[in-house]
C-alpha cells in the first residue's frame, strides 16, 4: 500500500490495523472513482481561479486526470489494495506524473468532501436511473390497461369480493408507479446538492471557487453548512435507498399477485418462459422464481437502509463509522435497480389466461352491486346491504361481468379508468 495521506514523520503504521481501518474501501472506491475524478477537475479548476495552481499547472493537472479516467475506464489502471482508497490513489498518480502540481490537487479540500460529493454524483446518476425505470414500468402498465378489458375476480383478504378487470389491475400499478417515478424525482432534488468545498467540516481559509464547482458538477445548488454537508452524510443516502424501496415495496406486492395467479390453484397468468425455471428433481415443475426474487428484492433495501440507520447514532462532525455505508449503499441499489430492470419486459409480455378468471367470477360477487343500486334508488344501504347478503347466491342472474364493470362509473372504476389523467401525470414529469 502507498503512504497513508495522513501519515506523519512519527507515526508508525501497524499493517494490521491498516487492514481493519482500510477493509474493502478501495475496492468499494471503484464505484465512485470516476466520479471523484470529475470531481477533482472542478477542484482544479477552482483553484486555478483564485490563484493557488498555475494556468499551465491547471492544464497539465485536467490532462492527467482524463488519461486516469480513460486508463481506469480501459483497465490500465486498477484501483486494487495498492491504495488505501480512491481518493490516495488520485493523489499519488497525480503526484507521480507531475510532482508538485499533483501534491498542490488536495489544497482546500478533504477526504471527507471527496467522499461526499462522488457520493452525491454517484447518486444522482443512479436516482435518474431509478426514476426512468419507474417511468417505463408506468408506461406498459397504462398500455396494457388501455388494451387489455378481460374480467377478473377482485379480491380482499385474499377471497373473491367483486368483479374487476385486468385493465384496473394494470392501472393500479400504473398509478403507483407514477408517483414512484415523482418519488425518485423528489430524492434527486433532495441529494442536489454540492459539497464540495467544505473540506472536513469547517470550511479552509483560502475563497475556495463553490460556485463554479457547483456549476461544473452540474449541482441544482451549493451545500452552505460545511457542518450541515457532514451531518446530511447518511441521511441523503437513506432518503435516496427510500425511493428505491417505496418502487420495490409495490414490486412486492404486484410479484405477490402473480405468484398467486400462476398458480394452478388459481391458473390466471402464464409467464415468459424465460421469466421461470425448471425444479431440479422434479421434471413436471416451472417455477416462478424470477416474480419469488422480485418479491424478495426489497428486503436488500430495507436492510441497507437499516444498517445506514445504525450508523447515525453519532455527533455533529465526521466520524469515521460512516465508511462502513458505502458497501450497504451499493448493495441496496444494485439489487433494487436489477430488479426493477427486469419489470417492464415481463408486465408487458406475460399472458392473462381469459376463460379462468371468467370462471372464477361467483354469482356472490355481484352482491355489491345490487346492493348499491338499491340504495341509489332510495333504500337505506343498510337495509340493502342485508337484504344483498341474505341473496348473496342469486345475485348473479342476469348480470355479466362485462355490465358490472360497465356500471362502474364511479370515477377511476371500471367504467372510465381515466388513463388519460394519469397519461397526463407522466408527461407532466417529464424533463
Amino acid at each position: 500500500m502507498t503512504q497513508p495521506l495522513w501519515q506523519k514523520s512519527d507515526t508508525q503504521v501497524d499493517a494490521r490495523i491498516m487492514r481493519f481501518l482500510a477493509g474493502n474501501d478501495v475496492i468499494l472506491d471503484r464505484e465512485f472513482f470516476l466520479h471523484d475524478i470529475a470531481a477533482s477537475k472542478a477542484h482544479v479548476e477552482g483553484l486555478a481561479n483564485i490563484g493557488i495552481v498555475s494556468q499551465e499547472e491547471r492544464d497539465a493537472l485536467l490532462r492527467e486526470l482524463d488519461t486516469l479516467a480513460a486508463d481506469f475506464a480501459e483497465g490500465a489502471f486498477v484501483l486494487d489494495e495498492r491504495y488505501e482508497d480512491g481518493h490516495s490513489a488520485i493523489e499519488a498518480r497525480l503526484t507521480e506524473r507531475l510532482g508538485d502540481a499533483g501534491r498542490r490537487v488536495h489544497t482546500g479540500r478533504s477526504r471527507n468532501d471527496q467522499i461526499l460529493v462522488a457520493t452525491r454524483l454517484w447518486l444522482k446518476e443512479k436516482l435518474g436511473t431509478l426514476e426512468g425505470l419507474c417511468r417505463r414500468v408506468a408506461e406498459v402498465c397504462l398500455d396494457r390497461a388501455a388494451g387489455d378489458a378481460l374480467s377478473m375476480p377482485g379480491y380482499t383478504h385474499i377471497q373473491r369480493a367483486v368483479v374487476s378487470s385486468t385493465g384496473m389491475w394494470f392501472a393500479a400499478f400504473a398509478e403507483a408507479f407514477i408517483d414512484n417515478t415523482l418519488r425518485a424525482r423528489q430524492a434527486l432534488e433532495l441529494i442536489d446538492a454540492n459539497p464540495l468545498g467544505t473540506a472536513a467540516g469547517y470550511g479552509v481559509n483560502v475563497p475556495l471557487d463553490r460556485a463554479h464547482t457547483t456549476a461544473a458538477l452540474g449541482f441544482g445548488r451549493m451545500q452552505v453548512s460545511p457542518i450541515y454537508a457532514q451531518l446530511s452524510r447518511g441521511k441523503f443516502e437513506m432518503a435516496a435507498l427510500d425511493a428505491v424501496g417505496t418502487a420495490l415495496l409495490d414490486t412486492r406486492r404486484l410479484a405477490w399477485d402473480l405468484s398467486l395467479f400462476t398458480t394452478a390453484e388459481f391458473d390466471f397468468v402464464k409467464l415468459p418462459a424465460e421469466y421461470t425455471t425448471g425444479s431440479s428433481i422434479m421434471p413436471n415443475k416451472r417455477n416462478p422464481d424470477v416474480v419469488e426474487l422480485l418479491r424478495a428484492s426489497y428486503a436488500s433495501v430495507a436492510a441497507a437502509r437499516t444498517e445506514i440507520e445504525q450508523l447515525l447514532s453519532l455527533p455533529s462532525g465526521y466520524q469515521r463509522d460512516l465508511q462502513f455505508s458505502k458497501g450497504s449503499l451499493f448493495h441496496g441499489f444494485s439489487m433494487g435497480l436489477g430488479a426493477l430492470e427486469l419489470l417492464p419486459d415481463m408486465l408487458a409480455r406475460f399472458e392473462w389466461k381469459a376463460d379462468n378468471m371468467r370462471a372464477a367470477i361467483e354469482p356472490a360477487m355481484y352482491a355489491t352491486d345490487v346492493a348499491i343500486e338499491q340504495a341509489a334508488a332510495g333504500v337505506p344501504f343498510r337495509d340493502a346491504y342485508r337484504a344483498a347478503a341474505e341473496a348473496a347466491a342469486s345475485a348473479g342472474e342476469g348480470r355479466t361481468p362485462e355490465g358490472s364493470l360497465a356500471a362502474r362509473t364511479s370515477p377511476g372504476a371500471g367504467n372510465d379508468l381515466m388513463l388519460d389523467t394519469l397519461r397526463a401525470r407522466l408527461r407532466a414529469m417529464q424533463r
